[in-house]
């Protein structure tokens, strides 16, 4: 029988809890909303009312937004780095999540102690060897190497939230495609890859916005204006805005920033809640 004050403490717990995640769910609803609908306005039209909406769509302020310091090429440019990452990190990333996750071996366990070593050390202390690593393979200032470096500190953490959501999918039908003749590559792309694709979007999604928003180290290793991401052309039109006190401006590259991350989440939310369940079944 259920004690009585075990369940009201445990109803009360879930009730505060409820009450703290709906208010921080209305608060960034509205915070992007307030955010969205003022990328409208005209700055006159802001200075007399913060919280009024728009009278009229003022669209140039996303043509200045998006010409004032080229942003354009900024947002092609982190389009280029962050999906050739993604793209690098599936296809090295899930292989070896498939080995460390359905195979035995001496060092299996080792291996996957060192993707979560790898994941806890913070990537700020490793600027310095980075960049001497970089230099001396002469890839600093390009794309190139930074899309290498992050590809290299984003694997422990993609092939660690892998290796979880492939342990959990079961053998059967991997046990029937070694039984039709398959041998273990093939039963790898033909079975497992498309089964684990809500697993993959997941990890895609979460490298997609750390990627996508990633400052410090483009801030380290691109010096070259065209060659700048969008979080760099962010920082740039907010100077350029501060002198000109063009705010309705800033609050649309920011709109013009945070849009793909919102729009991808919103298309894969239900694969990302997939993954993230059927990843937590088994451990």
């Amino acid at each position: 029988m259920a004690n009585p004050a075990l369940t009201g403490r445990n109803t009360f717990r879930h009730t505060v809890t409820y009450i703290f995640l709906g208010i921080w769910i209305a608060f960034s609803l509205f915070a992007l909303i307030w955010m969205i609908y003022t990328s409208f306005k005209s700055n006159k039209e802001l200075y007399a009312g913060v919280w009024n909406l728009p009278t009229e769509m003022h669209l140039e302020n996303y043509k200045k937004a998006w010409t004032v310091v080229n942003l354009q090429r900024y947002f092609l440019n982190s389009v280029v780095v962050t999906f050739a990452s993604i793209f690098v990190l599936t296809f090295v990333c899930t292989p070896a999540a498939y080995v460390l996750s359905r195979f035995k071996f001496k060092l299996g366990k080792t291996l996957n102690n060192l993707f979560i070593i790898g994941m806890g050390i913070p990537y700020q202390l490793l600027l310095i060897p980075l960049y001497k690593l970089v230099f001396q393979i002469h890839l600093n200032d390009s794309l190139f190497g930074l899309a290498l470096i992050y590809i290299a500190l984003s694997i422990p953490f993609t092939t660690y939230l892998l290796t979880g959501f492939l342990r959990s999918l079961p053998s059967d039908l991997e046990d029937g495609a070694m039984m039709d003749g398959c041998n273990e590559f093939q039963t790898f792309w033909k079975i497992m890859f498309p089964l684990a694709q809500p697993g993959i979007v997941t990890a895609a999604i979460f490298n997609f916005i750390f990627l996508w928003n990633e400052y410090m180290l483009a801030m380290v290793f691109i010096m070259k204006e065209q060659k700048r991401t969008i979080s760099l052309g962010l920082y740039s039109i907010q100077s350029a805005m501060l002198f000109t006190a063009d705010w309705v401006g800033l609050f649309a590259a920011v709109v013009i920033v945070m849009l793909p991350t919102v729009l991808i989440y919103i298309i894969l939310s239900e694969k990302v809640m997939a993954g993230i369940t059927l990843g937590a079944v088994k451990g």
